[in-house]
C-alpha cells in the first residue's frame, strides 16, 4: 500500500504541475527565481575565490587596503541591505513589482561582471580595492530588495492556494545558484594551476554572471504585474511604513530571525567549526556543507506544499519549537568524530531551517498590506539579516572562544528560535494566498 511519504510526493508533484499549468507561469517562475540564483551564485564564487581576490586587490604590504578588505568589502554588503530594501521596496510599491525586479537584476549583474574586469592593485593601486568595495555596495543594494520583491511577485502571480509552494520555489533558486557557483569554483580550482587561477582564472565565473543577468533582464522585461488590489501610497512608501507599520516591521524581523541566524550558522560558520572543533579536513567539511544545501531544496518544496495544506502558523511554530528543543542535541551529534553523526546532525538542521525558510515568505505576504508590501517586508527582513545574519559567524566564533564550550553556538540557535516563535505567534490570523 502507498505510504504517507509516497502520497505526499504525489501531491507535491501534482501541486507543482498545477502551478505550471498556465502558459505564462513557467516564465514567471523563471523570472522570479533567477535573481536569487544570481545573488547566491555571486556569494558562492566570491567566497570560493576570496584568497585569489585578496592577493589581487589587497596586498599585505598596504595596511590601508587590508582595512578595506576586512571592514569594507565584507561588512558593507550587510550594512547596505536595509537601504537597498527601502530603495527597491519603494520602486516595487510605487511603480510595480516588474520595475523593481528589472532594477534589482541590473544592479546585481552589472557589478558582478565588472568585478571580473576590474584591474588589480598592481595596476590601479589603492583605487582597485576602493572600486571593488563600491561594486559590492551596488550589489548589496540590489540584494536588499531582490529576495523580498521576488517572492512577493511569485506569490502574487501564483495560482490561488499555492502561496507556500511558490515562496519555496523562489527560495530554492538561491540554493541552486550556490551549488552552481561552488561547482564552477571547484572545476576551475581543479583544472588551473594556482598561478593562473590568481592571474585570470578567478575572473571567469564573475564574467559568466553577465549571462545570467541578461537572461534575467529579458525574462523580467516580458512579465506583467498583477492588478493592484490596494492603492498606491499617497506619499513615500518608506515614510508611510515607518509611520503606520513600525510594529509590523519589527515583528517581521522577529519572524526572520531564526532563518537568518540559522542559515549563516549552518552554511557559513559550520564549515570552519567542523574543521577547528571536530578536526574535519577542509574538503570533507565543504562536501558535507554542499550535500546539505542540495538536500534543502526538496525539504523547502515539501514544507511550502505542506503550509498550503495545513497553514503557515502550524508549520512555522512546529519547526521553531522543534528547533529550540533540538539545537543542542544536533550540535552534540555533529561534535562526534564520525562523518555519519556529523551528516545526521546537519541534516536535522536542514529540515528545521528549510521548513522555516520555505514557509515564512507566504506568511509575510499574507500579513502585510498590498500597497506597502515590498517596503514593509524588505525593511523587516533586511534589518534582521543585516544585523543578526551578518554578525552570526563572528558572534559564534567569539562565543566558542569566550565560553570555552564547543557547543555554545547551539544557544544562539535556541535564542532566535524562541524569538521567531513569539513573533510568529503574534500573527493571529492570515489570509491564505
Amino acid at each position: 500500500m502507498p505510504t504517507i511519504a509516497q502520497h505526499a510526493t504525489v501531491d507535491l508533484t501534482s501541486a507543482i504541475v498545477a502551478a505550471m499549468a498556465s502558459p505564462s507561469r513557467p516564465r514567471v517562475i523563471a523570472a522570479g527565481m533567477i535573481g536569487n540564483l544570481l545573488e547566491w551564485y555571486d556569494f558562492a564564487i566570491y567566497g570560493y575565490f576570496a584568497a585569489s581576490i585578496g592577493r589581487v586587490f589587497f596586498p599585505i604590504a598596504d595596511p590601508v587596503a587590508q582595512v578595506l578588505a576586512a571592514f569594507g568589502v565584507f561588512a558593507v554588503g550587510y550594512l547596505i541591505r536595509p537601504l537597498g530594501g527601502a530603495l527597491i521596496g519603494y520602486i516595487g510599491d510605487r511603480y510595480g513589482r516588474r520595475a523593481a525586479l528589472v532594477f534589482s537584476i541590473t544592479a546585481m549583474a552589472a557589478p558582478t561582471f565588472l568585478v571580473g574586469l576590474l584591474p588589480g592593485y598592481a595596476t590601479l593601486g589603492l583605487l582597485a580595492p576602493v572600486l571593488l568595495t563600491l561594486l559590492r555596495v551596488l550589489q548589496g543594494l540590489s540584494v536588499g530588495g531582490e529576495w523580498p520583491t521576488s517572492f512577493i511577485f511569485m506569490i502574487e502571480q501564483g495560482p490561488p492556494g499555492r502561496g507556500g509552494l511558490m515562496g519555496a520555489v523562489t527560495g530554492s533558486g538561491g540554493l541552486v545558484g550556490t551549488l552552481i557557483g561552488s561547482g564552477m569554483g571547484a572545476l576551475l580550482a581543479d583544472t588551473l594551476p594556482r598561478a593562473e587561477l590568481d592571474a585570470w582564472g578567478w575572473r571567469i565565473p564573475f564574467l559568466f554572471g553577465l549571462v545570467a543577468g541578461i537572461t534575467g533582464l529579458v525574462l523580467r522585461r516580458g512579465i506583467h504585474d498583477v492588478q493592484q488590489v490596494g492603492e498606491v501610497p499617497a506619499t513615500s512608501p518608506l515614510l508611510e511604513t515607518l509611520r503606520d507599520h513600525g510594529w509590523l516591521v519589527a515583528r517581521l524581523g522577529g519572524v526572520a530571525a531564526f532563518s537568518a541566524v540559522g542559515f549563516y550558522l549552518m552554511f557559513l560558520y559550520i564549515v570552519s567549526w567542523l574543521q577547528t572543533v571536530d578536526g574535519e579536513p577542509p574538503v570533507q567539511a565543504l562536501t558535507i556543507n554542499t550535500a546539505s544545501m542540495a538536500a534543502m531544496i526538496p525539504v523547502m518544496l515539501l514544507a511550502g506544499w505542506l503550509s498550503d495544506r495545513v497553514g503557515r502558523r502550524p508549520v512555522m511554530l512546529g519547526a521553531l519549537a522543534l528547533a529550540f528543543l533540538a539545537a543542542l542535541p544536533l550540535f552534540w551529534l555533529m561534535h562526534h568524530p564520525g562523518t555519519t553523526d556529523v551528516v545526521a546532525g546537519q541534516m536535522g538542521f536542514v529540515v528545521l531551517i528549510g521548513t522555516v525558510v520555505a514557509t515564512q515568505p507566504a506568511l509575510m505576504v499574507e500579513v502585510t498590506p498590498y500597497a506597502l508590501r515590498c517596503t514593509t517586508i524588505a525593511l523587516g527582513y533586511n534589518i534582521c539579516v543585516g544585523v543578526l545574519g551578518g554578525l552570526t559567524p563572528l558572534a559564534a566564533t567569539w562565543l566558542v572562544y569566550r565560553t570555552d564550550m564547543d557547543l555554545s553556538p547551539a544557544f544562539m540557535a535556541m535564542a532566535v528560535a524562541a524569538l521567531s516563535f513569539v513573533a510568529t505567534l503574534s500573527f493571529r490570523t492570515v489570509a491564505k494566498t
